[in-house]
This record gives C-alpha cells, structure tokens and sequence, in this order.
C-alpha cells in the first residue's frame, strides 16, 4: 500500500505507474511509455501493441516473450479508460456533454455561423463513403467441416466514449426488414438511367455477400468538406447496403439541417431517399441534395452528370466531394491493429484515429486548405478572358447561351432514353413476324425425313424418326406460341394487314431495331472501358501493393481482350448506323463517358448542335467551371471569416471556464481545462498567420475582421467571469509571404517540437532506470 492512496492501483498511477493488474500489481509501466505508444501510434497507425513492445525489449536488452505485450496491452487499456473519463469532466465543466454537440461544432468553416452572413444555396457540404479495409476477424471455434464454428467472441458491453459512431440499432431501423410495413402499397417508379446497372455497390444482392468470418466488413464513414469527420458506422456481415447511408443522412439533416452530399453512387442514392416513405419527406424539407463527386462522376452517365456532378449544380463551387478518399488512403494503415482486435477494442482505436485526425490533421490545416482553395478558385477565374475569346471564335453572344445548352442537351438525352410505347411494340411485332417466319421454315425443314438406305438397323432409323417428329412437335408449340403472340400484338397496333418486306412500318421497324442493336454494343463498349480506366487508376494508386498490382494488371490483359471483341461487334454494327467506326487507338483513349454518350444515336440526330461538337463541350465545361469558382470564392470568404471568429470566441471563452473552474472546482480539473485550451489554440497563430498572407494575394475579397456568431454559448454567460483576450497573436496588417510547401513544412517542424517539449531528456530506457530506482 502507498502511503496515502486507499488503493495501491490508485497510488501508483498518481506516481506516473500503470499497473497490469488492479490487485497485485508486480509489473506497472510508466505514464510516460503509455502517452509515447499512444501518440507514435495515432501518427502511424501500422505501429501495433506487439512491435512496440518489442521494441522496448530490444532497448532494454530482454528477450520478448508473448505476455509482455499482453500485459502492456492491459495497462494501455486502463491508460485510454482514465483518458476517456478525465475527457468527459472537462466536457461536462465545459457545456459540451448535450447531446450532439461535438457534430453541431464538428467543423467551425462549416458550422459556426455568423450574423450577417450571405446566405448560400447548399449551406453544409459532406461526403460520405464506405471502406472495407477495417474488418475485423470473428473469433470462432475451428470446425471439421465448410461451416463456421460456434463464436469465442468475449462478451463486452463496454462502450466507445463520444458520439462518433452510430449505433448499431439505429443503422439497423433503417434495413429493409424493418421497412417492410411501410413499404407495403408503396410505388418505387425510378427513372433509368444507366447508373444502377454500372455501380456494384448498388446492388444488394452483390454487396450484401459478405465473408462469413468478419464479423465488421468495414466503416462507413461521413466528413465535411474540410476533412473533420461528422459520423461513422460498422458495416456489419454486409458491403455497402442502402441502410448505412440513410442512417447518417437521416442524423446528418436532423442535427445539421439543409446540407448537399456528396457519393459516388449519389445519383441512385438521392432517388432512393426521394422515394423512401419516411426519409424523404424529412429530406425534402430540409433541401437535402444528393450529389456526385468529381472524380466517381465521370463514371457515370453523361444525363447523369447534367443532373448530379458537382460541376453542373449550383451552390457547390469548385468542391469535388471526394475526400473520403483521401481519408482512407491514410485510415487504411489501421488495419493491422484492429483486423483481430475485440469488438470494443476496434471500435476503441477508430474513435481515437478519429478524434486525432480531427485535431491534429483536419484543424491543423483548415486555415492551409482554405488558402489552398481560395488559389484554385482565383485561377480558374483568370481563365475567364481565354473563355471569351473562345465565344468569339464559335460566335457566341451571350454566356446566357450555356445555360440554354446545357438545358438542351439534358432534354435530348432525356427524350433517348425512352422508347415511345408505340415503337417498343412495333419493334417487338417485327422480331415476333422474323421469329415466326424462321419456324415456319424449321417446320417445312423437320417434315423432310431422310429416306432409308437399307444398311441401317431398323432400330436406328426409328430412334432417328421419333428423335426429328420430337424436334417438330418442340417446333409447332413454339410456333402456335409465337403466332398468339403476333395476334395480341395485332390486336394492341391495331393492325388489320400484317406487316411484309417493303411496307413502310415494316422497314421503320426494322431501322428501330437496328439502333437499338447499336446502342446496346455502343453500352456493352462503354462498360468495359470505364471499367479499365478504373482499375488504372488504382493499379497506379499510392498503397496498391505489388501483388494486387499483379492482379489488376493481368485483369487488365483480360480486359483489353474482351473490349476488342465489344469494339468490333460495334463496328459490325455501326455502318447500318451511317456511324464511323471505331479504332482501338481511340477508344483506349476515351477518359470521360459523355463521349461515349455522344455517339448515340436517338430518334433526332444531336451530332450537329453545338454542345455537342468538341470546341462547345469545353467551352460550356470551363463557363460552368468559372461560375463555381466564383460560387467557391463567395463560400471561402464566409468560412474564413468563421474560423477567425471561432478562434477568437474559443479563446476568450476556454480563458472564462478556466477561471470559473478553479473557482467552483478546484486547481486539478482547472489544470485539465488549461490543458484544452493550450491544445485547442495551439494552431490558432499559425492560422491567422496564413490568413494574413491571403489578404495580401491579390483577388482576396474577403475580410480578416472577427464577426458575431449566431450561437451564443461562447460569448459570456452570466456564469463566467469576463477576460481580457490577447487578440490576435499575429498582427492583421503584417505581411507575410506563404511560400509553395511552408505550410506543411512548418506543421511537420511543430509537431516535432511538440514531441521534444513533452519528452525532453527522456527514453524509453530512461523508464527503467527510473523504475529500478524507485
């Protein structure tokens, strides 16, 4: 017993120890190791329990054995459990433990509100997306036979500290079996577009197949525009189902209110809660859009970008939604330490990563991508002469003119994909009539039997009879099948003369039918195409490892094999079309999908209008480009006035509860709320800083002046004394040049003076010299 202390485990951590066990504790590691593991780890994720603590062994010269890291796993535990509730304190001192209040405070760019402020067309921007790199193993007995053993799996009731994640029982109100009263009656006309047939992970029965020993097949994951993350949900024994993303909306709309967000199946995804009997009432609303990101985007069809790409809706600016991407790209390393961690555990070290990358990855460089972002809008505005000078060229009087186009090229699209009912049946009455007249045929054909030659078996000729009287009967039944069929469709055209060669419904027919033939070659074309421009990309990826990269690039080989033969049904095709054919050379060379799209060939022929033509798609492109980037600018100079603002209200408000803390609490919580300041304003000089170097880049046309916020809980209540706040750190009239990489070089020169100031003079094997003496 430490003298002092009611309890030994208590005693030793208040010495900086952390016992392996709660009731004889002979083995403890030190604050110190435990603080170091946790931050090494979240700065690289691939670093596990197991390498670290063999690690120590090397620097201390022992042998590892297994259950040291078992042990240190345990002290580790009790080190996050002490963390987790010394962070909810604080937050409860704070008024930050309402429900929901870290995502209503998630981003300040996005969320922290002024008075005053233009109002814009889509207020929040968020992307979200699913990744399965984050499964984890279900722990089962071994079994003889192919089906899984009875589950080993712990039981553990314990719960992730924070609001990140959804809980399971939400996610699961939203499954189709709990929809299914109120689907009852209910009329799910979608529109078709392509879209569905193209994205696996729209399809349930195929993303619904998942391996039965996970037991987590991943996360799906929601971020704003600016990377902090919003929400997160296990995919559990399932790929990416609907539920998931209507689950995160449905929270999302309710918290946040009107948002646009961003999927790469958003197309799909927004009709789906349009028609969804209880979401789409709330999305409605609130003006919910669903969108779709830059990059996924032009691997959908072109009607589709019209409707959904980013470039083509208003509100969105120069946004490409895909940062979920990026965020995996970087979550993805993870995965070893969760891939057979305990159902908590996993969830444990998520929440952890993610409350890292939200502090030390998303706010650490707001103020840099802002500035990042307010540069690309300002050149793609500069392109605006070069614009004109294009509409000289095409004699184009009016950037009106666009708007027309794009408007004219929806509803020519729009017009192609359905076939009037009258040309749907007068197509098929023509292929019946060609069916019709080949049985016909096979009839005359089968009534022929081949005389005897006197050599055969009598058995043999008799087996050979009954075998070609079976063929014909099979014949007749379709025949007289076929000939009800031609009746009906009679009966439907009003047709009291059929249709021969020559007559002139007959041969209109007959070209429908020959279109339609093209077009299907022309899509069989398209997929496979798309989908090698797609596993290009990712066998150039960053992170695909050297067998995957194998794989794709014999899947490639196969690919290129198969669309060669697609390419020449299509050219087979293609002259009864007046259609020039393709080459290999160009087609391989396709990277958009409109310019598959604007070889179809409908009822009216398009090729001829100007947004059709090469020289008017880019010009209508890089109108709508600069109309965004104007969008963009108007956006930024919002948010960066927002996180001036947060600043300078998070600031004098952590100094008021600081003082008010130690008056009503005590100097120990106090000491723990001084720490959250020092950790929530240790960006805030470097970016005012950045911001600063913005207003001298000319074209800046926002302010630098910190505004009101709409939500008052920061501006002095009544029960927190008034400070005096030294602001700003950086002064707004300095000039400060931002040079191309200082950004991220100085954070990286930060962080490592943040790790010297905490572990000055200090070693890993320091900690047992300290420990042997004591």
């Amino acid at each position: 017993m430490v003298a002092g202390d009611e309890f030994v485990a208590s005693g030793l951590v208040s010495r900086g120890f952390f016992p392996c066990s709660s009731k004889e504790a002979q083995v403890v590691i030190t604050t110190r190791t435990l603080e170091f593991f946790r931050a090494a780890h979240l700065r690289a994720p691939r670093l596990t329990i197991q390498s670290f603590t063999r690690t120590l062994c090397d620097l201390h010269g022992a042998p590892f054995r297994p259950y040291l890291a078992t042990q240190f796993s345990v002290s580790f535990d009790i080190y996050l459990d002490c963390l987790a509730q010394l962070k909810q304190k604080v937050h409860v001192a704070l008024g930050h433990d309402t429900p929901d209040w870290r995502l209503r405070n998630a981003c300040p760019a996005c969320l922290y509100k002024l008075e005053g402020e233009e109002v814009l067309e889509i207020p929040v921007l968020t992307t979200m997306d699913g990744n399965n790199s984050l499964k984890r193993f279900e722990r089962r007995e071994r079994s003889a036979g192919m089906a899984p053993g009875p589950s080993q799996e712990r039981a553990d009731d314990r719960k992730v500290p924070g609001d990140y994640y959804l809980p399971r029982e939400e996610v699961d109100r939203w499954g189709k079996y709990q929809l299914d009263e109120l689907m009852k009656g209910f009329e799910y006309d979608e529109e078709k577009d392509g879209c569905s047939d193209r994205w696996q992970n729209m399809k349930e029965s195929v993303t619904g197949k998942a391996w039965a020993m996970y037991e987590e097949t991943g996360i799906f994951l929601s971020l704003c525009r600016h990377g902090f993350v919003l929400l997160v949900a296990d995919m559990v024994r399932s790929g990416e189902l609907a539920k998931y993303g209507f689950a995160v909306v449905n929270h999302l709309i309710k918290v946040i209110g009107e948002l646009g967000d961003g999927y790469d199946i958003g197309c799909e995804f927004g009709k789906m809660i349009n028609k969804h009997p209880v979401l789409g009432p709330l999305a409605r609303a609130n003006k919910f859009r669903s969108l779709v990101g830059a990059f996924h985007g032009h691997g959908h069809g072109r009607l589709c970008q019209l409707c959904n790409l980013a470039t083509y809706v208003r509100g969105v600016g120069l946004e490409d939604l895909e940062y979920c991407e990026t965020f995996f790209s970087k979550s993805n390393a993870l995965a070893a330490s969760t891939r057979h961690a305990t159902r908590f555990h996993r969830q444990q070290t998520i929440v952890n990563y993610l409350e890292h990358s939200d502090t030390f990855e998303a706010y650490a460089s707001l103020s840099a991508l802002l500035i990042c972002k307010y540069k690309r809008a300002l050149e793609v505005k500069a392109t605006e002469p070069a614009l004109e000078e294009t509409m000289r060229q095409l004699n184009i009087q009016s950037k009106d003119e666009f708007a027309g186009w794009l408007a004219a090229e929806k509803a020519a699209l729009t017009n192609r994909m359905w076939e009037p009912p009258s040309e749907t049946l007068a197509m098929e009455y023509y292929q019946k009539l060609l069916i019709i007249c080949r049985e016909q045929m096979d009839i005359i054909l089968r009534t022929e039997i081949p005389p005897e030659t006197g050599n055969e078996a009598y058995g043999v000729v008799a087996a050979r009879t009954r075998h070609i009287e079976r063929q014909r009967r099979h014949i007749i039944a379709r025949y007289d099948k076929t000939f009800l069929a031609v009746q009906d469709l009679e009966n439907r055209l009003d047709i009291s003369v059929p249709w021969v060669p020559g007559n002139e419904q007959y041969e209109a027919a007959r070209v429908n039918v020959v279109k339609r033939r093209y077009q299907r070659a022309l899509d069989k074309l398209q997929a496979l195409v798309i989908s090698r421009m797609f596993e290009l990309t990712k066998m150039n990826m960053s992170g695909t490892g050297y067998k995957l990269r194998k794989h794709i690039a014999k899947a490639l080989q196969a690919r290129s094999r198969t669309i060669k033969v697609a390419l020449q049904n299509y050219n087979d095709v293609a002259p009864m079309m007046d259609a020039d054919p393709l080459s290999w050379e160009e087609v391989v060379e396709y990277t958009f999908l409109s310019q598959f799209d604007i070889l179809r060939d409908g009822r009216d022929d398009i090729r001829m209008y100007p947004w059709a033509k090469p020289s008017g798609r880019v010009a209508m492109d890089q109108y709508f480009k600069i109309e965004r980037a104007n969008e963009e600018i108007i956006r930024l100079n919002i948010e960066v006035r927002r996180v001036i603002t947060h600043i300078h209200d998070e600031e004098a408000f952590l100094q008021r509860a600081e003082v008010a803390v130690r008056e009503k609490q005590g100097e120990a919580l106090a000491h723990q709320v001084f720490k959250y300041r020092m950790l929530r304003g240790r960006f805030a000089d470097e970016h005012l800083r950045r911001f600063n170097a913005l207003s001298k880049v000319r074209g800046f046309s926002g302010t630098l002046l910190p505004g009101v916020a709409v939500n008052k809980e920061r501006l002095g209540e009544a029960s927190l004394p008034e400070m005096p706040v030294a602001f700003p750190r950086a002064p707004l009239d300095a000039v400060v040049e931002l040079e191309d990489g200082e950004a991220e070089e100085e954070e990286d020169e930060q962080d490592e003076q943040d790790l010297v100031d905490q572990f000055t003079v200090l070693t890993l094997a320091q900690d047992s010299q300290v420990e042997n003496e004591e």
